[in-house]
């Protein structure tokens, strides 16, 4: 074990444990860690309506229930923890950490994503959400982990934060241990290209791009400003249709810890 300035970690990973989780099996049958602690974190800002929002809660869902995630899930002793923060104008934990070790887990969970309302937002705040995750999900870790990773999905670049609170945030999220992977939404002629122009911060009014004035992809962009830690990743979902093939394959490897 070593010390970050974030606290204690285990194999790179923050040690946030003493938590009761809700739903272990008694204690001298509970797991005393897991290999991998997953956060999937869900654009839900104005640019993502309704069909668009349920088409990624039912990705996750659909996602957790498939034999080939299970079959990851079930390769790891004790199972997995997993934990689901939407965000736009803020971030918000709409699942907290459950531990998933079989299909029934897996189930109960999926379910819990279906439910999920909609969360008000008409921002892309991603450097909000580093934070949220820092400093509000990360230490409510009820059992240490080798591996914390954080999936983030979304079809737009951060509108709310200027670059340097952007990379700030980011960089204190790596410091936890955290691996950062990314799954960028592709939508053909919506946001095929991003780069100069404006944002608006909550409750401020136009202030100059934090983007360079290149023209750059959204894929790009993730690598960017999304992407850290160990063995970070990006996939690609060919629109919102596309979304739980994409978050399929990536589960598998996250959990799985793959090579890429």
């Amino acid at each position: 074990m070593k010390r970050t300035g974030s606290g204690w970690i285990r194999r790179g990973v923050p040690r946030f444990a003493g938590i009761l989780l809700l739903g272990l099996a008694p204690a001298a049958a509970a797991p005393e860690s897991v290999a991998t602690a997953l956060v999937v974190s869900v654009d839900v800002s104005q640019s993502v309506d309704d069909v668009r929002f349920r088409l990624q809660m039912e990705g996750i869902a659909e996602a957790l229930e498939d034999p080939s995630v299970i079959g990851a899930i079930t390769g790891n002793p004790g199972g997995i923890l997993f934990a689901m923060v939407t965000w736009a104008d803020r971030a918000h934990l709409a699942v907290g950490w459950r531990r998933i070790a079989g299909r029934d887990d897996a189930a109960a969970v999926a379910a819990l994503v279906r439910a999920t309302p909609r969360q008000a937002g008409e921002f892309t705040c991603l450097g909000q959400m580093f934070r949220t995750v820092t400093a509000g999900v990360l230490p409510a870790l009820p059992l240490p982990a080798e591996r914390v990773v954080i999936d983030v999905s979304g079809d737009g670049i951060d509108n709310c934060t200027d670059a340097d609170s952007l990379a700030e945030a980011h960089a204190a999220l790596l410091a936890t241990g955290a691996t950062v992977n990314g799954l960028p939404i592709l939508v053909p002629g919506e946001n095929d290209v991003v780069g100069a122009g404006a944002y608006r911060a909550p409750g401020y009014g136009l202030l100059p791009t934090p983007l360079p004035k290149d023209r750059t992809s959204l894929e790009q962009w993730y690598r960017a400003h999304v992407l850290g830690g160990p063995g970070a990743f990006l996939l690609v979902a060919a629109g919102y249709g596309d979304f739980s093939r994409a978050l399929r394959r990536k589960f598998v490897i996250e959990i799985s810890a793959l090579e890429r």
